[in-house]
């Protein structure tokens, strides 16, 4: 019998089963994410390749659904609002985050990589940073790991947080849009939060994701490296789900009431897929990519995540940024 409970066959059926307890609507985003976690840690994830890949597709998927649910008018609106804060914040978490890892000494790629994982969208702009970098794998697995553990916390303790300081969903979409790394877990804690949170931390998010492109083409220009190294062409890809995104609020926006009303049905399932896709990413956590996170560059990581988001928090709680 114990063998039964450590067989690949017993874990692919649970897995199965908690998969499909997080399409119920009375799991919550962080809760999804947490029994992810509890899985891979505690029982081990025998298709830890297939729910990696997965929860990427599932969350991009996700994200253009959203869009079906979100008016045109407030994509433009906030957008056009928020180029300016993303900018700014962008360049402040940089020149902080090169700063601690100095303090820290930090090896310079994983310096790099952590302030730009903090700065603009997490994992994804740590594998778009690293080859303009020519980073090294340990300096991409100590970030990568660093990064992806804030997100966790951050998903359960930013909703928390809000309600106790009793900000509104606005202020808190736009808190969570500038201070949370992955879009995920800005998405999965405004989820939470409320509806207006959701759209405006979500469509802050992206847009805080596309200063990718100039930031990495600056990183290429400004990073040296050995003489001896090819000349390198920068491939930036900019994420199809914001096209996408951006695509369904359009083709909503304009079509009759009588149609729109499957946008609001497309976005609800939508949100049950950013659920399943919080879930996948806990579940493919392993105990070695926790171990890689060590001390100095996990304590550089907190430091500057926590300067990023009390600084966030105070500017817009005392007006500064606002829409």
């Amino acid at each position: 019998m114990t063998m039964f409970f450590k067989s690949d066959r017993f874990k692919i059926l649970f897995f199965s089963v908690l998969f499909l307890l997080c399409l119920a609507s009375f799991i919550s985003a962080a809760f999804a994410l947490l029994i992810g976690l509890a899985f891979a840690l505690l029982i081990g994830n025998p298709i830890i390749g297939w729910t990696q890949k997965a929860s990427k597709k599932i969350l991009a998927l996700s994200v253009v659904g959203l869009g079906a649910g979100i008016d045109l008018g407030l994509i433009i609106e906030v957008g056009g609002q928020s180029l300016g804060i993303t900018a700014a914040m962008i360049i402040f978490v940089m020149l902080i985050g090169f700063l601690l890892g100095k303090l820290f000494g930090l090896a310079r790629d994983t310096n790099i990589l952590i302030a730009v994982g903090t700065a603009i969208c997490g994992g994804s702009a740590i594998a778009a940073a690293a080859p303009a970098i020519r980073a090294r794998d340990e300096a991409i697995a100590l970030s990568m790991a660093a990064v992806f553990m804030l997100n966790a916390v951050a998903l359960v303790i930013f909703p928390l947080l809000g309600a106790y300081f009793g900000l509104d969903e606005t202020s808190f979409g736009l808190w969570a849009a500038l201070a949370i790394h992955d879009t995920s877990s800005v998405v999965g804690a405004t989820l939470d939060y409320g509806p207006q949170a959701l759209e405006v931390g979500t469509t802050t998010k992206l847009v805080r994701a596309l200063w990718i492109v100039p930031l990495v083409l600056s990183l290429t220009l400004i990073i040296k490296t050995p003489k001896s190294a090819a000349p390198l062409k920068p491939t930036i890809k900019i994420p199809w789900f914001i096209a996408g995104f951006i695509a369904l609020a359009v083709l909503f926006s304009f079509l009759p009431s009588s149609v729109s009303v499957w946008g609001e049905m497309i976005a609800d399932f939508a949100k049950r897929g950013l659920v399943l896709s919080l879930f996948l990413i806990g579940a493919s956590v392993s105990l070695d990519l926790l171990k890689k996170a060590g001390f100095k560059t996990l304590l550089s990581a907190i430091l500057l995540w926590v300067i990023v988001a009390t600084t966030s928090f105070i500017l817009i709680t005392q007006g500064v940024l606002n829409f």
